[in-house]
């Protein structure tokens, strides 16, 4: 994309270039360019006709740049499930809704998309993540960048590079080789730089450890500068992620542009001085200002300049309702369905919805993720609409691990007697600075008075209801909890702001204990939490308050939900995670259904054979009953129009034409990388190349769905293939499929590259997805379709020569329907490759 970089003269201001305007700009001016103004903006200089340039969370909506969180946005599905689609065009349409909801908030820069892998399926954010494979991810990633930043909206693609988990995600150092780097984890990245001109990039927390640089994200200056700016040419900003800077010097020779949030922090407080010092050259300054002012060129934040984008005009041309629904509900993946029980094509009167998430969808993950959706709405709702049936709602199992939150105005008293809870803020000699009572409680005390300690929260906590109550407090930092004189935990664990964003802060584990009830009686909590002062974000304290009353035990929840499954014509079960498994901050610890979602399932399928499961999670969780079920759906994080989008899938509006981004696992014991604990800070990336699919594959072990699988509504044979090779090396591959069904339906063309025979064993992937496609078709017809495997699919990274290289010989293209299901091969001869230098 060219872009004029000249702004357009004004009756007070003649046509500037972007160089002259930096050269206008005092030292002081520049460096202020580097930082940001706020959590959400960068620094505004009205002399050279610059304002203020937004930036906004996005992985799965814009959440706009209100502090206080009160705005509302379009709630996307989790990015996995726009990667289940395998349809580019509609990542286009994303890209386009990305630029109209960034346009409607006033956000010039939106922090999207994630292109990490899924290296492990315990990672916390995998949700956010496309995939497990690199062509898959950098092909949706490149359409939804591209159609974003045609609309004059940036996109900031993260977290570069290499930051896969989340534990100690701040501190940790990811040990991976060079050619693991190059073939796979900075593959995607390298396909938004080269084909979709990306404005920006974020630097991650953790730190990589390439074999011969190991140093933090933004400090390492072999891949930052080396790779990204140098040798790939890209031309935008380097954004830190959020309190991620840990040094001036380091962070500018590492290659970082751009320090958030700000005015604060080391290079708020500290760059200035450096340069001052002799300790950092101006001639680097400058080279990050006119990245900077080339990025405020293009999000048209400087006066004169209209901005880029052929279609910036058009950005709000886009039917938000209408592509979340479409998207939800094609990226939906019949895992199973067995006597084709969907659609539905009777007439059913009586519908049993059962399920945790029946009750309570789980439409998006925790953390950065998280916008307030503009609308909602239940399934029991969205399914008497399409179906025109009668649908009661149970249950039937418990998911969730922690009690709710304490109701303070109900159900507590100060130590005085007053409703609520007495929350004092103590200085560090323990004198109270403030008080304040507290009747509601959402885990966050923001904004403490400047010379805050700790707090102290006490309260005095009713029990009336007989039965066994839960009552439990989880602080951050250090904590001492006693429940009616005795103590149930004690422990100093200091927090700062580089973990601001850990696990430890955004979800400190209750301790929980249980208290049997005969008649009313009441308890006292007294808790003592840190009072933390990050750089760059408001003050804080967090704890956690909860309480749960007795209630309908499991066994009777149970018994409920399998009676009305029993008198019900279609059984549907929706069981999945919630915002205690799924979010950022946080890996999980098991890939088992939360509670007793398992026996609910098979409960249910006893009682009434004409039963759907629905699983609502983002990313892979165990599924022990999946061939006992006659059809299985995987439902995804599915965002606002969730609901409606499954009444659509129900009863045959839309096909769920998804295939698995990833592999299903049915041991948990069987998953090649189990977890993602760093070891004395370290994190191994010992498979190497052979990531996800590939490890299974290398391993053989058998899923309990292959990457790529999914079957819709119809039924499809692969009748023939053949290939040609271009001149450059790529390879067309030419794919007859025929709808064998009864329904028109998508079909995802898929095509693997195996290695030529004799590649040594562990060199090289058994297979590895080079290129696919989608097909539509009516029942009966034949659709022929090329598939281009672009040249870089066959090349691998020769670590003595430092180039791509393309070993000769015959290699085996695989076409068909996943990873594990292939129905055709065809055979191309490839010629020797001298090494390609990464620069020429």
């Amino acid at each position: 994309m060219s872009l004029d970089t000249t702004t357009q003269p004004t009756a007070d201001r003649p046509a500037t270039s972007l160089a002259e305007l930096r050269e206008q700009l005092t030292l002081e001016e520049k460096v202020s360019l580097l930082v940001g103004a706020g959590l959400w903006s960068t620094t505004a200089i009205g002399s050279i006709g610059l304002r203020a340039m937004y930036v906004s969370d996005g992985p799965a909506g814009v959440r706009g740049v209100s502090e206080d969180g009160s705005e509302t946005s379009a709630s996307f599905p989790a990015p996995s499930a726009l990667a289940a689609t395998w349809d580019v065009d509609l990542a286009d349409e994303v890209g386009a809704l990305f630029a109209s909801e960034a346009r409607r908030h006033g956000v010039d820069l939106v922090l999207a998309p994630q292109v990490n892998l899924q290296r492990t399926p315990v990672g916390g954010r995998h949700f956010e993540c496309y995939s497990e494979d690199p062509v898959l991810t950098g092909d949706i990633a490149v359409h939804v960048v591209r159609a974003a930043q045609d609309r004059g909206v940036g996109m900031c693609v993260k977290h570069f590079v290499a930051n896969d988990s989340e534990t100690q995600r701040t501190s940790y150092l990811a040990k991976v080789d060079e050619r693991t780097l190059r073939e796979v984890y900075l593959a995607p990245f390298e396909r938004l730089v080269h084909d979709a001109q990306a404005w920006s990039v974020m630097g991650a927390y953790s730190g990589i450890d390439d074999g011969t640089t190991a140093a933090p994200a933004l400090e390492h200056r072999p891949l930052l500068t080396g790779v990204l700016k140098e040798e790939w040419g890209f031309d935008g900003v380097v954004v830190s992620d959020w309190v991620a800077t840990k040094s001036v010097t380091g962070a500018v020779d590492g290659g970082m542009d751009l320090q958030m949030p700000g005015p604060d922090g080391p290079w708020g407080d500290g760059l200035l001085a450096a340069v001052l010092a002799g300790e950092v050259d101006e001639a680097a300054i400058d080279e990050k200002v006119d990245r900077m002012l080339l990025m405020a060129a293009r999000v048209g934040a400087l006066a004169g300049q209209d901005g880029a984008g052929e279609q910036r005009d058009q950005v709000f041309a886009v039917d938000v309702a209408d592509v979340l629904r479409r998207l939800v509900g094609r990226s939906m993946v019949v895992l199973r369905d067995e006597r084709g029980a969907l659609p539905l094509v009777e007439k059913v009167e009586r519908v049993a919805l059962v399920g945790p998430n029946a009750v309570a969808p789980f439409v998006q993950g925790g953390g950065s993720a998280y916008v307030r959706p503009d609308r909602s709405s239940t399934p029991a709702a969205a399914l008497r609409e399409a179906l025109g049936a009668e649908v009661s709602v149970h249950a039937g199992a418990v998911s969730r691990m922690l009690p709710p939150q304490l109701d303070l105005a109900g159900r507590c008293r100060t130590p005085d007697g007053r409703p609520g809870a007495l929350v004092e803020v103590l200085d560090a000699a323990g004198d109270v600075v403030e008080s304040h009572v507290m009747t509601a409680w959402n885990g966050w005390f923001r904004e403490p008075a400047p010379q805050a300690a700790t707090l102290r929260i006490r309260a005095t906590v009713a029990l009336e209801e007989p039965g066994e109550h839960e009552v439990g407090v989880g602080t951050v930092g250090f904590h001492r909890i006693t429940v009616g004189g005795e103590v149930l935990s004690s422990a100093e664990h200091l927090v700062g702001a580089e973990v601001i964003l850990d696990s430890s802060v955004n979800a400190p584990t209750p301790v929980v204990l249980k208290v049997r009830v005969d008649e009313p009686t009441t308890i006292d909590i007294d808790a003592t939490v840190q009072a933390v002062h990050p750089v760059g974000y408001a003050s804080f304290a967090r704890a956690e308050l909860v309480h749960r009353t007795p209630g309908t035990s499991p066994d009777e929840l149970l018994a409920a939900a399998v009676e009305a499954a029993a008198a019900a014509h279609l059984a549907v079960v929706v069981v999945g995670t919630n915002e205690e498994i799924e979010s950022e901050g946080y890996d999980r610890t098991s890939l088992a259904l939360p509670g007793t979602q398992d026996e609910l399932v098979r409960a249910v399928l006893a009682a009434n054979p004409n039963t759907v499961v629905v699983v609502n999670a983002g990313a892979p969780v165990l599924l022990p009953w999946l061939d006992e079920a006659p059809c299985v759906v995987w439902g995804w994080l599915g965002g606002q129009e969730w609901p409606e989008a499954l009444g659509d899938v129900l009863v045959g509006r839309t096909e769920p034409s998804g295939r698995l981004p990833w592999t299903l696992p049915a041991d948990e014991a069987d998953v090649p990388v189990p977890d993602a604990i760093p070891v004395d800070g370290v994190v191994d990336y010992h498979e190497g190349v052979h990531v996800g699919y590939r490890s299974w594959l290398r391993l053989d072990r058998t899923p309990a769905a292959p990457f790529g699988h999914g079957l819709g509504w119809t039924t499809w044979e692969h009748d023939e293939a053949s290939a040609v090779v271009e001149a450059d090396g790529s390879v067309v591959v030419t794919a007859t499929v025929r709808n064998t069904g009864r329904r028109a339906g998508r079909e995802v063309v898929q095509v693997y590259v195996e290695p030529p025979e004799g590649t040594p064993t562990g060199d090289r992937p058994v297979r590895w997805l080079g290129a696919f496609a989608v097909v539509h078709a009516e029942p009966g017809t034949r659709t022929t379709i090329p598939v281009r495997v672009d040249a870089r699919a066959f090349r691998t990274w020769d670590t003595e020569r430092s180039g791509w290289v393309t070993p000769p010989g015959t290699y085996r293209i695989r076409v068909g329907r996943s990873s594990g299901d292939l129905r055709q091969t065809v055979e191309v001869e490839l010629q020797d490759s001298v090494a390609t230098r990464p620069d020429s």
